[in-house]
C-alpha cells in the first residue's frame, strides 16, 4: 500500500519504517530540511537500537523515502500518517497546532480519496477536529473528495520502539467507517498474522485509551515510590516488598519498579494532557494530580539522600552521575530524572562529571559549556576526583562494577543508587556507604536504640 507520515521523529519515524519493512510504499514527510537531508544519506536524528540498519536497508530498497514537499507526499499516499508532536502547552494541555497544520495541508492538497490516520497522541475530540479542518480546505476549493478519520495511537517504548512497532500488544483503531477500518486492517495485516491484535472502536474511545494508557503505568510508578518513601521510614526494604507484591498475578512485576522518578516525553505530558482533559470536562481527576506531585517529590529524592549524608554541605564538592536519559536505551533526556538532580546539585554549589552511554551528544546540547559539568567517555573516567556516585539510569553498562575498585576511587565512599540496582550488602562490603531507594536505609544505618530517620 501507499502510504505517506507526517512527522520523523519517534513515532514518524519508527512507523514509516517498519510500515516499508513489511513491503508498504513509504514516503515521511518533514518541515525540516535539514533533517530530511540527513535521512536521505543515511543520518539518523534519534538513538532506538535497530532502527538504523532498517532505515537504511528499506532507504536502499526504494521502499522508503523522505521529502519536504507537502503536496507531492500527500499525492503518493492513500493512507497519510499524523505523526508530528503534540508538546505541552503552557496549561499543561497538548498543542495541536502542529496536528492541524497537517489536516490543512491535506485539505489543501487532497486529490483522491483517501484514510486520514492520527498517531500523535492527541486530547479526546482531536480526531473531529481534523476531520473539521480537513473538510472546511476542501470547501474552500469547491470540491468534493471522501476521506476517513481514524485514531490509531501508538504504543511504543523508547528503547524497544522498533520491536513494539513489528510485534505490537495491541493495535488500537478508532473509526466509525467500515472502510476506513478495512483499509487499516489490509495495512496491518503483516503485523496480524500469529493472533487478532486488532481492537476496533470509535475514535474517541481510542484516544483515551491511549491517555489512560500511560496514565495507568506512570500511576504504577509513583504507587511504587510512595511505597518506597513508607518503607525507607518503617525500616522495610522495598525490593523485597516489591518481589512480594508482584507474585500476585493481579498486579504483576511490570513498572513496580521504584526510583528516582519517571521522565521522558510521553508520561510526564500525557498526565498532566488526561488531566487538563478531565477538567475541561468539568472533572479533578485527583489521582493523576497525585500521581503528578509525587513524582515532582521523587525528582528530588537523590539529592535529599545526598543532603542528609553530607548534613546539607554539598557546595565545592564533585559527584559523578551515571546515567542521563530517562532510562535506558535511548539518548532522550526530556523531563529526565538526571536533569533535577544536576540543578538541585549545581544550585547546592557542587560540581558533576556525568557519563551515558548515548546521551553524551544531547547533554552536552542541553546544559552548554559549563564550569561545573564535566562530560566524560566513560562510567570510569566520572568517578575520577568524586567525592560520591550517583547510578540515575539503569544502564546495564552500570550493573556490575568492581564495587572494591569504586571505594578507592570516591573520596567520600558513598554510591546513591536511583534505581536499586545494586545489593547494599555487597557494596558496603567494599566500604561503601550505600543508599537506595525504599531501602529501610534509615533505620539500617543508625544503631540500635538511637531511632530516627532522614
Amino acid at each position: 500500500m501507499r502510504v505517506t507520515v507526517f512527522g520523523t521523529g519517534y513515532v514518524g519515524l519508527v512507523t514509516g519504517t517498519c510500515l516499508a519493512e513489511v513491503g508498504h510504499q513509504v514516503v515521511c514527510m518533514d518541515i525540516d530540511r535539514s533533517k530530511v537531508e540527513g535521512l536521505r544519506q543515511g543520518v539518523i536524528p534519534i538513538y532506538e537500537p535497530g532502527l538504523e540498519d532498517m532505515v537504511l536497508a528499506n532507504h536502499a530498497s526504494g521502499r522508503l523515502d523522505f521529502s519536504v514537499d507537502a503536496a507531492a507526499s500527500i499525492a503518493h499516499g492513500d493512507i497519510l500518517f499524523i505523526a508530528v508532536g503534540t508538546p505541552p502547552d503552557e496549561d499543561g494541555s497538548a498543542d495541536l497546532q502542529y496536528v492541524l497544520a497537517v489536516a490543512r495541508s491535506i485539505g489543501q492538497c487532497l486529490s483522491r480519496p483517501a484514510v486520514v490516520v492520527n498517531k500523535s497522541t492527541v486530547p479526546v475530540g482531536t480526531a473531529d477536529k481534523v476531520r473539521t479542518e480537513i473538510a472546511a480546505q476542501l470547501a474552500q476549493r469547491g470540491v468534493d473528495i471522501a476521506f476517513d478519520v481514524v485514531s490509531n495511537p501508538e504504543f511504543l517504548k523508547e528503547g524497544a520502539a522498533v520491536n513494539d512497532c513489528m510485534r505490537p500488544d495491541r493495535i488500537v483503531l478508532g473509526s466509525r467507517s467500515a472502510h476506513a477500518v478495512e483499509q487499516m486492517k489490509r495495512l496491518y495485516a503483516p503485523f496480524n498474522r500469529n493472533h487478532e491484535r486488532i481492537v476496533v472502536m470509535d475514535e474517541r474511545s481510542a484516544e483515551l485509551t491511549k491517555y489512560a494508557a500511560n496514565a495507568m503505568l506512570a500511576t504504577k510508578i509513583s504507587f511504587m515510590n510512595e511505597m518506597a518513601n513508607i518503607a525507607e521510614r518503617v525500616g522495610a526494604d522495598i525490593e523485597m516488598v516489591r518481589h512480594g507484591i508482584g507474585s500476585d498475578p493481579r498486579i504483576g512485576y511490570s513498572f513496580i519498579y521504584p526510583g528516582a522518578g519517571y521522565g521522558g516525553s510521553c508520561f510526564p505530558k500525557d498526565v498532566q494532557a488526561l488531566g487538563r482533559i478531565a477538567r475541561q470536562a468539568g472533572y479533578t481527576a485527583g489521582l493523576l494530580e497525585a500521581v503528578e506531585a509525587v513524582n515532582h517529590a521523587q525528582k528530588g529524592k537523590l539529592f535529599e539522600l545526598a543532603s542528609g549524608h553530607f548534613d546539607g554541605q554539598l557546595a565545592g564538592r564533585t559527584f559523578a552521575v551515571w546515567g542521563l536519559a530517562f532510562k535506558p536505551n535511548t539518548d532522550d533526556m526530556r523531563e529526565a530524572s538526571s536533569r533535577a538532580l544536576l540543578d538541585q546539585l549545581w544550585q547546592a554549589g557542587a560540581r558533576v562529571r556525568a557519563h551515558d552511554p548515548e546521551a553524551m551528544e544531547e547533554a552536552a546540547r542541553i546544559f552548554g559549556q559549563r564550569d561545573d559539568l564535566v562530560l566524560c567517555g566513560t562510567p570510569d573516567e566520572a568517578l575520577q576526583g568524586a567525592d560520591a556516585l550517583f547510578v540515575v539510569t539503569e544502564w546495564k553498562a552500570f550493573w556490575s562494577p568492581d564495587f572494591t575498585a569504586l571505594a578507592s576511587k570516591l573520596a567520600s565512599r558513598v554510591v546513591f543508587d536511583g534505581r536499586n540496582i545494586y545489593d547494599p550488602s555487597q557494596v558496603e562490603a567494599a566500604g561503601l556507604a550505600y543508599y537506595g531507594i525504599g531501602r529501610g536505609r534509615s533505620l539500617r544505618a543508625v544503631a540500635p536504640g538511637a531511632a530516627h530517620g532522614h
